[in-house]
């Protein structure tokens, strides 16, 4: 099997348990810690997408791999046309990843009413509610139909 194909499935597997987390499990027990969870798998996802990508562009020696995450996500940039996406697209892939740093970086994360606040540490904020988490499944869903139909 090669690399396209794991990564691809591994991006399947992600987006079917945050779909699952989305709207089966969060409705039961209406913990919103569970949204950065969900959020997680989301940007797990995401991730695979852009590998499978990256994986299959360079299977059929189109690009070169370097072993900086920057430029990867720069390459993958260059090629996103080629896979239907555009401008907006790419913005919300790209709003998934920095809110998943800045996550991965906070210094506090809380609960008020429905939302979960990410705090940084220079007291910037992102909030995570149910409609986000929502917008940026269907993002993901939107991005991994256009890889998958691309790649098979």
């Amino acid at each position: 099997m090669e690399e396209f194909d794991k990564n691809l499935k591994e991006a399947i597997r992600h987006l079917h348990i945050a779909d699952h987390m989305t709207y089966v499990t969060f409705p039961l027990v209406k913990e919103n810690r569970l949204l950065l969870k969900i959020f997680d798998e989301i940007y797990a996802s995401v991730i695979g997408s852009i590998n499978s990508v990256l994986s299959y562009e360079h299977f059929c020696k189109r690009i070169n791999l370097y072993s900086n995450y920057s430029n990867h996500f720069d390459t993958f940039i260059g090629i996103a046309k080629n896979y239907g996406l555009f401008n907006e697209n790419l913005q919300k892939i790209k709003e998934i990843i920095t809110i998943n740093n800045r996550h991965k970086q906070s210094s506090m994360e809380f609960i008020k009413k429905d939302k979960v606040v990410i705090m940084s540490d220079n007291l910037g904020v992102e909030f995570l509610d149910l409609k986000i988490i929502k917008q940026y499944l269907l993002v993901a869903k939107e991005f991994l139909v256009k890889v998958s139909h691309r790649i098979k």
